[in-house]
């Protein structure tokens, strides 16, 4: 396998659970890269040393992006090569690596993705719901009026509706669901790839009775079939 190409940003996907689940592609580009931005430095040097792999890593996450963005712009220019990653996935979704793409394109930047797992993907093909038209719209506001809102914007969309939400907040985000959506056929998968991987479907009042029951852990993808779909 030919070496990357110096002072190139690469977007790389990495597992969203399962540590086995990257691609051979990837772990030589990370093998071959001069610096690893992550968003989770912690996960990505687990992710590192488990495949037997050693770089030196920047944080790179919501909160610093701005200079983050500025180092890596920095170390590219200067003729070094850069992997970004997300704490699981593909860069780029619900996470900064957006900001990269859209820096590297203004400065003119070697730019290119070494492809991978999605999370949100695997949850709609597992979700049983019609996969040929979606909208994933990433992770719901945290107030329950934003959220609300949020929701009520797709309400009226035939295509099946995608969303990632945390578990302090799952019960309280299926409740305005039920709300705005009705009873409509739904998914909630948890633990992807992970050694309890579950996947419940049923409509959503069904999945807001199992959460009230069983709480929730972890990191959660909702699945809600269109209007058309009903």
């Amino acid at each position: 396998m030919s070496e990357p190409t110096p002072a190139t940003i690469y977007l790389v996907a990495t597992p969203i659970g399962n540590l086995a689940d990257i691609s051979l592609r990837a772990l030589e580009t990370l093998r071959q890269v001069d610096v690893v931005a992550a968003e989770d430095t912690r996960k990505t040097g687990r992710l590192l040393q488990h495949h037997g792999l050693k770089k030196p890593l920047i944080s790179f996450y919501e909160h610093n992006q701005e200079r983050a963005l500025e180092q890596i712009v920095g170390l590219v220019k200067a003729g070094q090569s850069v992997a970004c990653v997300t704490t699981a996935g593909t860069p780029g979704i619900a996470d900064p690596g957006f900001v990269v793409v859209r820096r590297a394109i203004e400065e003119g930047l070697p730019l290119t993705m070494i492809p991978g797992p999605a999370a949100f993907v695997m949850a709609l093909v597992l979700s049983g719901l019609p996969t040929h038209s979606f909208t994933f719209r990433g992770f719901t506001p945290r107030k329950a009026a934003a959220r609300q809102r949020f929701y009520e914007a797709d309400r009226g969309s035939p295509y099946t509706l995608i969303y990632y939400e945390s578990p302090h907040r799952l019960a309280a985000s299926l409740r305005d669901a039920l709300a705005v959506f009705g009873d409509r056929r739904a998914a909630l998968a948890n633990d992807l790839t992970k050694l309890y991987e579950d996947v419940a479907r049923g409509s959503l009042s069904e999945l807001l009775a199992q959460v009230d029951e069983q709480g929730a852990r972890g990191e959660y993808i909702l699945v809600i079939a269109g209007a058309e779909a009903e």
